[in-house]
């Protein structure tokens, strides 16, 4: 490439990509066409000067990030294939991780059944017909133990999708990584821990929002001293999406709570360049194609400007938005399920084009079930496919300067910025922390998704939005589809574990492990080596929940009509 006048943004991406293929941080592949044809790692015009406005979309690797944190792009490093997996008890779900890893996937997800999820051991009376049903059940360190077993957590990134109990879990996490012999420090992977999309979306909350704060903060302080490569909070417009927000809504309302989450850490005096780059964000990828390539440019370009210039970030990786994908799972349809491979094919490239540092391609049977191993290694081969066979990871941003991306990227900030101002206005002191929790304590947030899920779904009733196989072309030769079930012998085996676990442990030990943890709750001082040794006691997850609803309350979301 030559540079022309005006191109000095060019010359800098030009220098930065020559310096890490010097140091051999470029893959060593094919980047050419099907047809053998040279492609550049990365395209833009002659003359930034002649592109109005070129500032904001730049090139890759530059502030803001419109086009990607690396000016390698997918040529430095493909996006990790993380698949999501959990089910039944440990070891049926440590069998579906090996065979995932063996078939190249890159990290693990954990998906965690409902009583983990609400902080409830097993053998509770309200764990009833949900022990493993939609993920896999965890109620002490031992089962951690097995769930990891044969997979050192020192080499392996692990993400785990869990926000309520987020932290005694990590904990558990942390005691079956300890007795691999890891070395805490270099552990990796993500903890999604965002409570406030619970309020907002899921509904998967233990306590009233101020205790999850606290815990949260703890959190952070800790791993940004103990384990800094994890990431102690993925901020979450999954679930947001999922719930029937429009793109922007989930755009604006994720980075809401992400610089929500920034104040709460400079609130506990914490160097925002030092948590900042623990933060990560996890998106969903739904069916309309360009639309989310837009929001996904549009997310890494406004937080790079609010942590600069709102909230004092000086380093690139503090300012740099960085996160995993999932396909949608409210896009599959019950009808025709094999037309779910195709979306989730069309949904995983936009992710990619995207720029999607890691991602999930949903099975086809998860509208029914847990999925088969087949369809799992289909969702799985789609990502690999993508990553092999068709170019799209050989440029930098391929789509940037289209006309039509970078006006649908423009209108989505546009769109979020107003809104950022909406939730500042709401909680009165300017902060976005206020305003979020003004927001779920009168229904704001829900009011607004409900509304654009119901706008949606009257707009395929009508036959408006066309989906294939349900309110279109619904003519098929499909025959039955095979799924997975969990049998109830599953929660017989785990409440028969849990009680042998708990008369083999040191039961003395457990209870005053506990204690002490609510001790040091009512001190103020960091819960989490507390919460390390009730885990390394072999309490239970219930047990340590249990013993701070009973310090902190629980909470009941205010009934509207």
């Amino acid at each position: 490439m030559t540079d022309s006048p005006g191109s000095d943004a060019r010359s800098r991406w030009q220098q930065r990509y020559d310096a890490a293929l010097a140091a051999g941080r470029v893959r060593d592949a094919d980047f050419t066409t099907l047809s053998g044809l040279d492609v550049d790692p990365a395209y833009g015009p002659a003359d930034e000067a002649s592109v109005p406005g070129f500032e904001r979309i730049g090139w890759p690797g530059e502030f803001p990030y419109t086009r990607g944190l690396h000016a390698t792009g997918y040529r430095g490093r493909l996006w990790t294939i993380r698949q999501f997996a959990g089910f039944g008890n440990a070891r049926q779900t440590n069998e579906r991780f090996r065979s995932l890893l063996a078939e190249g996937g890159g990290g693990l997800s954990v998906a965690f059944d409902m009583p983990t999820l609400m902080g409830r051991d097993s053998d509770d009376p309200r764990a009833l017909g949900e022990v493993g049903h939609c993920g896999v059940a965890v109620d002490s360190a031992a089962d951690m133990d097995v769930l990891f077993d044969g997979i050192p957590l020192q080499d392996t990134t692990t993400s785990m999708t869990i926000s309520g109990p987020a932290v005694p879990v990590f904990c558990m996490y942390l005691v079956a990584a300890e007795r691999q012999g890891a070395d805490l420090a270099r552990l990796d992977g993500t903890l999604q821990t965002d409570i406030f999309k619970e309020y907002i979306a899921q509904k998967e909350w233990l306590f009233a929002p101020e205790p999850h704060l606290r815990l949260i903060g703890d959190l952070m302080e800790w791993c940004a001293a103990e384990v800094p490569a994890y990431k102690p909070i993925s901020v979450s417009g999954y679930h947001i999406r999922e719930a029937g927000s429009t793109a922007a809504q989930e755009l604006a309302y994720t980075l809401a709570d992400g610089f929500a989450y920034v104040e709460l850490g400079l609130s506990r005096g914490l160097d925002v360049d030092v948590f900042a780059p623990g933060l990560s964000f996890f998106f969903d990828a739904h069916i309309d194609f360009f639309e989310e390539i837009a929001k996904f440019r549009a997310a890494r370009r406004i937080w790079a400007r609010w942590l600069r210039d709102v909230y004092g970030a000086r380093t690139a990786k503090a300012q740099q938005l960085r996160f995993h994908t999932q396909t949608a799972g409210v896009s599959l349809t019950a009808q025709q399920p094999d037309n779910n491979i195709v979306r989730t094919a069309v949904e995983a490239l936009a992710a990619v084009l995207g720029g999607t540092n890691s991602l999930h391609t949903n099975a086809l049977d998860e509208v029914l079930a847990l999925p088969s191993a087949k369809a799992a290694q289909i969702a799985l081969r789609t990502q690999q496919v993508i990553a092999e066979e068709t170019g799209v990871a050989n440029v930098a941003d391929p789509l940037g300067g289209s006309w039509y991306v970078e006006a649908l990227t423009d209108a989505l900030e546009a769109e979020a910025e107003a809104t950022f101002t909406r939730i500042r206005e709401m909680g009165g002191d300017g902060t976005m922390t206020s305003g979020i929790l003004r927001g779920i304590e009168d229904g704001w947030f829900t009011g607004e998704i409900a509304e654009a899920a119901f706008t949606y779904q009257r707009a395929v009733e009508k036959g408006e939005k066309k989906v294939v196989g349900v309110n279109t072309l619904t003519g098929s030769v499909d025959g039955k589809l095979e799924i997975l079930r969990v049998g109830h012998q599953v929660e017989a085996d785990q409440r028969a574990e849990l009680a042998a676990r708990r008369t083999s442990r040191d039961d003395a030990a457990a209870r005053a492990a506990v204690a002490r943890m609510v001790e040091v709750a009512r001190a103020g001082e960091n819960m989490v080596p507390a919460m390390l040794d009730a885990a390394r006691a072999e309490a239970t997850l219930g047990e340590i929940c249990d013993a701070l609803r009973v310090e902190w309350g629980t909470y009941t979301e205010p009934a509207r009509f």
